[in-house]
This record gives C-alpha cells, sequence and structure tokens, in this order.
C-alpha cells in the first residue's frame, strides 16, 4: 500500500511539474465572436480608399476618402467620409461628393485634399479622372468644391485646370492645398510626370484659391514612374514630405519648406504590396499622424498580397533624435484597451522554458519551439519585449484550435532583418520567401518592445515605436489560438500582457 501511494504521489508531483514549467500539451478552446470595427473601419461592402484628413474647428479629424467596390461602373470613387476624435470609434457620415458624367473631366475622382481658408469657407481640391482625354487635354486635371458647412458641397468648373505642357496630361493628380504662413500665400502640390524627371511632386502657388502659378518641382528623386498622394508636415525644425508608389508609401526629409528633400536609406514605415497606402500626414491633437488604408486580401485570404482599398489604417507619428521617423500605435488606444485579461502559457513543441513572467523558445536544427497562449479574443492588445539571436527567427503563431490545428507564423526575423508574414506555416517557414514585409534593423542581443494590436483578422504588429508590419490574418480568427514560437536560435518573450477594450 505504502509503495502504491508513494508512486501515485511522484505522478502527482511529476504532473505538477509539468504544469508549472508549461509541460501541458493543449489549451482548450474558447468561445469567438467577431466584433464591430472600431479601430479600423470599411464601409459596409465596400472599401476604403486614399484618404484625406481635415482637422475641424472643434478637435474632430474627418477622414474623406475614395469610396471602392467590386462592381464599380463608369464613374467610381465618389468622396465618402469617416470622422472620429479619437481613432477608437468612427462615425460614417455618407457621401460628401459625387463624380460628374461621362461628359464631365470627374465621371472618377482621384484623390484630393480639404481645407479652410482665411476667411472661413472650406475648400475641396481633387483630381478629375476621365479616361475619354477631355478632348485632348488629358485624362487628368485639379478640380475645385467648396462649401460654408461642409456638408453641402458646390463644384466650381470654371477653376479646373490641366497639366502644363512639359508634364504628362494623363497623370496629373492628387492636389494637397494648405496655406503657408512664411510665404503669405497658398501652396498646392500635385503628383506629376515630367518628361525628363518621371514622377515628380509639383509645387504651384496661389493667393485666391482660383489662379495657380507654377513653381516648379518641390522633390523629383528620379525613381518612381509617379509619386502619388503628396503631404507635408512640419515637426521641430524638419519638414517630411511623404509620397506613394510602387504600391508602399514613402517619405523624405528637409531642413526647409522648399527643400531639398533627401529620402533616408530606409524610408518604409509600414509593409510593401498595398499593405498601408497613399497615406497623408496631419497633426491632430498636437500629434503628428499618418492616415492611410490597409488593402483587402488578394487571392488566397492569408496570401500576404493585398489589393488596392481596404480598411481606414492609421499609425502615430514618432520623430526620432537623428531626424528620421517612427510609427507606433494610437495613443488613444491604451484608454481604450484597460481590461486585463488573464491567460496562461503551455509547452507545444520543441524547447520551451516558461517562467512567471516570461518564456523562452529554443529552436532545434530541424524544427522549432513554440508556447501556446490560448483563444485569440476578437480584439486586444498583446505587449512584450523580445530578445533574439543574431540570427534568431521568432515571434507569434496563429491556429492551434481543435478544428484547425495548424500554425501561422507573424516573424521577427533576425537572420534576414525583416518583420513578415505570407500565411506559411511553422514547419515550412524556410521553404518560401516572405511576401508581406517591411525591414528592421534588430540589434544582437538587444531587446525590443512589440505590441500587437488585433481586432477580426486584422492585425498591425509595432516595434520599438519604429516600424510597423499591418495585416489581414485570417487564420488568427474563429478561435485560433496565439503562441510564440521560435524558428531558428533562441528567443525570450518577457513581460507578456494582454489588454482587452472595457467592457460596458
Amino acid at each position: 500500500m505504502k509503495n502504491r501511494i508513494l508512486a501515485l504521489l511522484m505522478v502527482l508531483a511529476f504532473a505538477l511539474c509539468l504544469s508549472a514549467c508549461g509541460g501541458e500539451s493543449s489549451l482548450p478552446d474558447e468561445p469567438y465572436q467577431p466584433v464591430d470595427y472600431q479601430l479600423y473601419p470599411a464601409p459596409v461592402d465596400a472599401y476604403v480608399g486614399d484618404t484625406m484628413p481635415f482637422v475641424t474647428e472643434d478637435g474632430t479629424l474627418e477622414l474623406y476618402y475614395l469610396y471602392d467596390t467590386d462592381h464599380n461602373g463608369q464613374g467610381y470613387h465618389p468622396i465618402y467620409r469617416y470622422t472620429t476624435d479619437d481613432f477608437v470609434g468612427y462615425e460614417d457620415d455618407g457621401m460628401q461628393l459625387n463624380f460628374g458624367m461621362m461628359s464631365d473631366p470627374d465621371p472618377a475622382i482621384g484623390t484630393g485634399s480639404v481645407m479652410q481658408d482665411n476667411d472661413g469657407l472650406y475648400h475641396m481640391f481633387y483630381t478629375g479622372h476621365n479616361d475619354a482625354g477631355n478632348g485632348g487635354q488629358g485624362k487628368e486635371c485639379v478640380m475645385h468644391a467648396v462649401s460654408t458647412d461642409r456638408q453641402t458641397w458646390e463644384k466650381i468648373p470654371e477653376d479646373t485646370f490641366y497639366s502644363a505642357d512639359n508634364y504628362s496630361k494623363d497623370d496629373f493628380r492628387d492636389p494637397e492645398v494648405f496655406w503657408v504662413e512664411e510665404e503669405q500665400c497658398y501652396w498646392l502640390l500635385i503628383a506629376a510626370r515630367e518628361q525628363s524627371k518621371g514622377g515628380v511632386v509639383t509645387k504651384y502657388t496661389s493667393t485666391d484659391l482660383k489662379n495657380w502659378t507654377l513653381c516648379g518641382d518641390l522633390y523629383a528623386p528620379l525613381q518612381q514612374y509617379m509619386l502619388e498622394c503628396p503631404s507635408i508636415l512640419h515637426l521641430g525644425n524638419k519638414y517630411y514630405l511623404t509620397y506613394s508608389w510602387d504600391c508602399v508609401t514613402y517619405y523624405a526629409v528637409s531642413d526647409d519648406i522648399n527643400g531639398p528633400y533627401t529620402a533616408p536609406s530606409d524610408n518604409v514605415l509600414d509593409g510593401t504590396g498595398f499593405i498601408f497606402y497613399a497615406a497623408k500626414t496631419k497633426m491632430f491633437n498636437d500629434t503628428p499622424y499618418l492616415c492611410g488604408w490597409l488593402g483587402r486580401s488578394a487571392l488566397t485570404m492569408d496570401s500576404g498580397m493585398y489589393q488596392w482599398a481596404g480598411s481606414v489604417l492609421n499609425h502615430q507619428l514618432v520623430q526620432k533624435e537623428d531626424g528620421s521617423l517612427g510609427v507606433k500605435e494610437p495613443d488613444s488606444f491604451g484608454d481604450y484597451f484597460t481590461e486585463d485579461k488573464t491567460f496562461k502559457t503551455v509547452k507545444k513543441d520543441g524547447k520551451v522554458k516558461i517562467s512567471k513572467d516570461s518564456v523562452t523558445l529554443t529552436a532545434a536544427e530541424d524544427g522549432y519551439a513554440l508556447a501556446d497562449m490560448g483563444t485569440r479574443a476578437p480584439t486586444v492588445m498583446v505587449e512584450c519585449d523580445v530578445t533574439l539571436d543574431e540570427n534568431g527567427c521568432a515571434g507569434f503563431a496563429f491556429g492551434g484550435s481543435e478544428s484547425d490545428p495548424a500554425y501561422t507564423a507573424l516573424c521577427l526575423d533576425a537572420k534576414e532583418n525583416l518583420l513578415h508574414y505570407e500565411g506559411t506555416e511553422l514547419e515550412d517557414l524556410d521553404k518560401y520567401d516572405p511576401v508581406a514585409l517591411t525591414h528592421f534593423e534588430f540589434d544582437a542581443g538587444e531587446t525590443h518592445h512589440v505590441k500587437l494590436v488585433c481586432e477580426n483578422e486584422i492585425v498591425v504588429l509595432y516595434i520599438d515605436d519604429t516600424k510597423a508590419l499591418s495585416n489581414r490574418i485570417f487564420h488568427s480568427t474563429d478561435g485560433a489560438h496565439i503562441g510564440l514560437f521560435a524558428s531558428e536560435g533562441e528567443a525570450t518573450f518577457s513581460n507578456v500582457t494582454m489588454k482587452l477594450p472595457a467592457q460596458n
């Protein structure tokens, strides 16, 4: 009898040790119910195209945007609007400006900007696009509408104008209009294509918002076909020019608003391939933001490839000591994610060491290490500190539910100095090249601070207030678990927390 009791006690002790060391092989599934989009909205059965941010006198951010659908007709892209005061919850204000007839310059509308003049009148400058060519004047032009209340807009056809002779008549778009105090005039930036330079940002000036003088090219990197959706932001003693092409949003920097502007060696703040596109800068509550969109999925849902237009995506900008820019989640998210989510971490595969506030994973040469943290909540912010080997690859894994046991990997890749996701299962990571990616310079042995903001399938990774990699990860939804993994080298995740929105 004593031997049987001793054996039973030994089994219980071993089981307790496994539990304390993270030796469990699985966690039970929890219920999952998608939520309404509060952080990354899109219209019902439609998509958010290029945004045009405007801040009202009472401190509200209005996001005008090109309304896109999967069934655009001959006329398309009317301008719609979202309104928010904190990036957490948006009011849908509906259509603000409709496209014109096929006989008009704007049967299709392109990006523009909204501003208020010194007399209080509101102006919307936008792109008119007509594939018929407007009688030889060109497919694209700058158009003008005005409003006294931002509820009803009146088009001013006589203010329409086309490109100068040495610029492409078919690539002349995205007017950005603003007042420049030091020059006592209005500026208009245009994405244009000059015959000898390729894509340029061209500058016009005006004193009445009706008659414009061409002043030449503000920025001409001699690299891209076009520099779409230009905008300028003044921070400290620097000026930042943002623009988009190659399915990517870029920036250049100058000490003077008139330039010269120089692109840093790494001038991309989020991912490639329509992950974050057509973003424009705006100061809101004395804080700089970069307002754009996350594209909708292309091909298969988790391919890491995206199409034009999708959901609202706003990053808060961070000015670094060296004058470069970084991005982080909007500060208001901290007031949104306030409820601690308790969770348990268990070993799932490979060499995993779990202590009270950290998880260390060591990948085998022919495998990976994986710890599971249970079902991912529909909306959650995960925060942690991560330390990687010099050539390590680790990150967040999604899957492991009873209905779908496979895990896919969102990677912090120190070996390649990349953040990437492409829907690849853990065991196949070394077989495929990254698709959805952005560069990030990892420091060997240094600890990096990471936040993961999740709302339904949208998963946005921030690291060190420097870079973001935004994604749609459908494999993280419908009851999928969230885990931590290492596929190469050793990685330690410490101070791991999960926060949920406060329950009403």
